[in-house]
């Protein structure tokens, strides 16, 4: 087996990525960057994101497995007293795949320029660069609202728990082949309307965003921020693509939200 381990880059990160990957040679296993089976990430579920990006044309040949040294994170499974453990598991057991939806995010343009392309593991947002974002709201072809606001927030079940709880989005279980789409500070008054609350599209429905004026965009893919000229259209799917995490024992969700959310 093939393996590849990302650091957050802290100390303790540094020196947990050097013993994981001495211990995993003493089993014989390959270290290949390039060309990895399994992807250990030692950090936090920003390091993830990074390797996903890293590794996004291999998703079908890739899996993730997180070991997390700082906050709890909803993609790290592992603390770093259990990488003894982990590595045992990885070069002895063969481990179960577990599949999330992707978002599938792609940005036409005006002057007929090749449309990007880009897939996000939590969220994609969209602002404008001046002023109010002012943007026609498309599903499955139609027309649904026209908003105005500070921006919009399109994310997958495992993002529904970053950008999007905390703008009271709804958390949804990581399985569920769905987009949500919520608003930041949407404007509701006489004139102007928006549905005020979180939209849940399964994978067979497309939202698309059409701006109404001639600005630029800032559009984030993850941690990713990029800056948008002469954009025709966004559209937003569940993607083809999935992410595949190498499940060594229970990944028990509602226990990990309780735990961020709720405990003390």
């Amino acid at each position: 087996m093939k393996f590849a381990i990302t650091s957050k880059g802290d100390q303790t990160s540094n020196m947990l990525m050097q013993k994981m990957r001495t211990y995993l040679l003493d089993f014989q296993l390959e270290y290949d960057e390039n060309q990895p089976d399994i992807v250990i990430s030692v950090g936090g579920d920003g390091t993830l994101l990074y390797a996903f990006h890293r590794y996004r044309k291999r998703l079908d040949k890739t899996a993730f497995v997180g070991v997390h040294t700082g906050h709890l994170g909803f993609y790290a499974d592992w603390v770093p007293e259990e990488i003894e453990k982990l590595v045992i598991a990885i070069a002895k057991t063969p481990y179960q795949v577990v599949e999330y939806p992707l978002l599938e995010v792609i940005i036409r343009y005006i002057n007929g320029s090749r449309e990007s392309r880009y897939l996000a593991l939590n969220e994609c947002t969209v602002k404008s660069v001046e002023g109010s974002l002012v943007m026609n709201l498309e599903i499955k072809g139609q027309l649904f609202e026209t908003f105005r606001g500070d921006g919009l927030c399109i994310s997958t079940p495992s993002g529904s728990t970053a950008y999007n709880k905390s703008l009271g989005g709804a958390i949804l279980h990581p399985s569920l082949e769905v987009l949500q789409v919520a608003e930041m500070a949407s404007i509701n008054n006489r004139v102007f309307r928006t549905i005020g609350s979180p939209l849940v599209l399964p994978s067979h429905h497309t939202c698309m965003l059409k701006p109404i004026n001639d600005v630029d965009f800032q559009i984030t893919v993850d941690h990713l921020t990029l800056l948008h000229k002469d954009v025709k259209s966004i559209q937003f799917r569940v993607a083809n693509e999935k992410i595949r995490f190498a499940r060594f024992r229970a990944f028990p969700f509602w226990q990990r939200v309780r735990d961020s959310f709720v405990c003390d």
